[in-house]
């Protein structure tokens, strides 16, 4: 188990730090030898980067990345979602259960949840937001393509 640091300070990355971070954002499944090859280091040298930048919290988890029409969600929405006075908890209870929703930020301004929600119809959508409406306002936008992914921050 990885013991992590305090992230109180950012961490200080080097420019083999940046680029061993884009390699893995790529495919966080190469073996190390591949990594090290391409951030011009050594084995041994590239794990203990990654030990390292693990116990920074600069990398959480190494994850999977599905593609959620391959598993038949032929829609994608985004739904902002304003909870009625005294339900903001409840609402969030409500979201936290319904697993089509994938993302769900707490957002500042009149909304107070903006979330992405995968879908196989949108018949599909009405169900799903009805259990929502009891207790708070919904705006839904079905996505029609995204232009920029999910991707890393800025490195440097």
């Amino acid at each position: 188990m990885i013991k992590r640091l305090a992230p109180s300070v950012p961490a200080s990355l080097d420019e083999t730090d940046r680029a061993l971070l884009a390699a893995l954002a790529e495919d966080a499944r190469q073996p190390v030898a591949e990594l090290a090859r391409a951030v011009g280091l050594s084995a041994p040298s590239t794990a203990e980067r990654i030990r390292r930048l693990e116990a920074q919290g600069v990398i959480e988890r190494f994850t999977v990345q599905i593609d959620p029409r391959a598993l038949g969600f032929t829609l994608q929405a985004i739904v902002r979602v304003k909870p009625l006075p005294g339900q903001l908890h409840l609402v969030e209870e409500v979201i936290r259960r319904i697993p089509e929703f994938v993302e769900c930020d707490k957002v500042t301004g009149d909304d107070c949840f903006i979330c992405r929600l995968y879908l196989h119809s949108i018949e599909q959508l009405d169900e799903i937001l009805s259990k929502v409406t009891e207790r708070a306002e919904t705006s839904t936008a079905i996505v029609k393509s995204t232009p920029v992914a999910r991707r890393l921050p800025p490195l440097g």
